[in-house]
């Protein structure tokens, strides 16, 4: 078993050990699944791309980059040439999307089965993460660029830079589902699963230093109810402050490893403190797995893979009085298991996806609207298998108000073991455009 299926399979092994209501709980949830009828909208739902597991890559656990452009970059974490994973390119000519593999990783010296996904830096590098490999086999962080000269072939592979490998202790190791991010002097911040001083995760900052980059550990998880194992990155507000979130550690009891947090890190005299800004308890929450997102007004937006009633929910926290205010936006009925977090229009709708459930127990698609109220829930699009299956990471949303992501398995049932390869897909229209 490659390192990369080990860690989520002992991952979801956690929670299903970690809270004794759970499985009660996801099959009342489930049952639930099949009584209620959510409002359908007539978007227009369409896979834009099936993995085959060639050179294209296979089953992604990440989500996309939509560049100024409109072109959507991102990252297969298995096939290509050595089965190590791959970074891609969708655009569109005319009507149509074309789909154009960027690199290959070898599994070596250059990284293995990236699990994150990529940005464009403000140098105009594509930035991003790969979960092993590397000098040490702990991972790395790359830049890619495209080659200097015009390319006239069909597959013009962009050149690969390993900024930074991990060496486990005590600068952390396995980056997984991170999308790295940029403060506006162009240094680079993320988060490491495993490593650091307890080996149990870190966030790290690259700072550009002499045309390279120095690395820099901005927190240390473990040392008591601080947190533990950041799945997800993190994201800056306007003053530089950094925000996180731990799948597990706090304070909560009702977990075995502990319900997880969301943190925050300040730089304060040279160094950085953290803030636990919430410790999930089960009755708040628990498991808070995927991205944060943050609005214009230092809101920022979570999901739980559950709560204490068995459900999972999409949470804000508000700017208050120097701190913040916690609130449940939404708690879901139906099963759902959003181990993504969300994604947010211009109109304040927010949209994310159920790695379970849905009418074919394949995940879906969700919106949630009138949310400065009572949140209404819009069922976008259930998954079928053949148009994908097990979608993981957030969606993303173009400045046209397109809607985009990708699932782990599905589409074309001939390959990756006859589960498909995973898909791209797209709900054209459904957000709201972004003002001009």
């Amino acid at each position: 078993m490659d390192p990369q299926a080990a860690s989520f399979r002992e991952f979801r092994f956690k929670l299903s050990s970690g809270v004794t209501t759970v499985p009660l709980a996801l099959v009342i949830a489930f049952a639930l699944t099949l009584l209620i009828t959510h409002a359908m909208q007539a978007q227009t739902f369409s896979v834009i791309h099936n993995f085959g597991g060639g050179a294209d890559g296979a089953n992604t656990f990440s989500g996309l980059y939509v560049a100024p452009s409109g072109v959507l970059y991102g990252t297969a974490t298995r096939g290509g040439t050595y089965g190590a994973g791959t970074v891609f390119k969708l655009g569109q000519v005319n009507s149509s999307w074309v789909f154009s593999p960027l690199y290959e990783f070898t599994g070596g010296s250059d990284g293995a089965f990236p699990e994150g996904g990529v940005v464009i830096g403000p140098n105009g590098g594509l930035y991003g993460t790969a979960s092993n490999g590397g000098a040490n086999n702990y991972g790395t962080v790359f830049e890619l660029r495209p080659p200097a000269r015009f390319c006239r072939s069909i597959l013009c592979y962009w050149n690969e830079t390993v900024l930074h490998n991990f060496v486990g202790r005590p600068d952390g190791e396995y980056p997984i589902f991170v999308n790295l991010a940029f403060d506006q002097a162009g240094d680079i911040y993320g988060t490491t699963l495993d490593g650091g001083n307890y080996d149990l995760g870190t966030t790290f900052e690259l700072t550009t230093s002499g045309g390279g980059y120095t690395e820099n550990i901005l927190h240390n998880f473990g040392s008591g109810t601080d947190g533990q194992s950041p799945y997800a990155g993190v994201v800056l507000d306007s003053a530089g402050d950094v925000y996180g979130t731990t799948v597990s550690g706090g304070t909560g009891t009702s977990c075995s490893f502990g319900c997880g947090t969301v943190y925050q890190l300040v730089p304060s005299n040279g160094e950085w403190q953290e803030n636990v800004l919430v410790n999930f308890d089960g009755t708040n929450g628990y498991y808070p797995n995927g991205d944060l997102i943050i609005d214009d007004s230092g809101n920022l937006y979570g999901t739980t893979l559950g709560n204490g009633g068995g459900g999972s929910e999409v949470y804000k926290l508000a700017p208050s009085d120097g701190g913040f205010t916690f609130s449940v936006l939404y708690t879901f009925i139906s099963y759902c298991e959003p181990y993504g977090g969300v994604a947010m229009d211009a109109a304040g709708h927010f949209f994310g996806v159920c790695t379970g459930g849905g009418v074919h127990n394949e995940g879906w698609i969700y919106e949630l609207t009138n949310c400065s109220q009572t949140c209404t829930l819009v069922d976008l699009h259930d998954f079928s298998g053949s148009d994908g299956s097990s979608p993981y990471p957030s969606p993303v949303l173009d400045a046209e108000g397109n809607l985009y992501g990708t699932t782990y398995l599905g589409g074309p049932a001939g390959f990756c073991g006859g589960y498909g390869c995973g898909v791209v897909w797209e709900i054209a229209g459904v957000g709201a455009p972004q003002k001009r």
